[in-house]
């Protein structure tokens, strides 16, 4: 999904393209021990005096510039938050259900895998008690 804030490293080649980005090369894939960077031919590799390594941009394969994306500071701190943002719910989603559940004493610190099975439990417990 694109944004306001996504760079232009988050576009796939243009689509006037046919070939292969690799063409130049003679069919050089740069694999490994070939020389040649991740993807890249050593053509590839050079970019122009003023064109703001545009070119480099464009023989990029869609993985490396995703890893070169998220090689930045600012994605990271921003998936850092998302991440912090993800946990802080999930916790929050453990709590809930610790509160539902039975237990002695009930302020007891319960494990995540001890909800978990506590809850399984429960369940079981409420099912048995509604079939008699």
């Amino acid at each position: 999904m694109l944004n306001s804030e996504q760079t232009e490293l988050d576009l796939p080649p243009p689509p006037s393209e046919p070939e292969s980005a690799f063409s130049d090369c003679g069919g050089r894939s740069g694999g490994p021990g070939d020389g040649g960077g991740v993807g890249l031919c050593p053509q590839a590799r050079v970019a122009e005096p003023g064109d703001g390594g545009k070119k480099e941009l464009q023989h990029l394969s869609r993985e490396e510039r995703r890893r070169r994306r998220r090689a930045t500071a600012k994605y990271r701190t921003a998936h850092a938050t998302r991440e912090r943002i993800r946990v802080e719910a999930f916790n929050m989603a453990f709590a809930e259900l610790r509160k539902l559940l039975p237990t002695l004493p009930p302020d007891k610190k319960l494990s995540k895998i001890e909800i978990l099975r506590l809850a399984i439990c429960y369940i079981s417990y409420l099912n048995h008690v509604l079939d008699v």
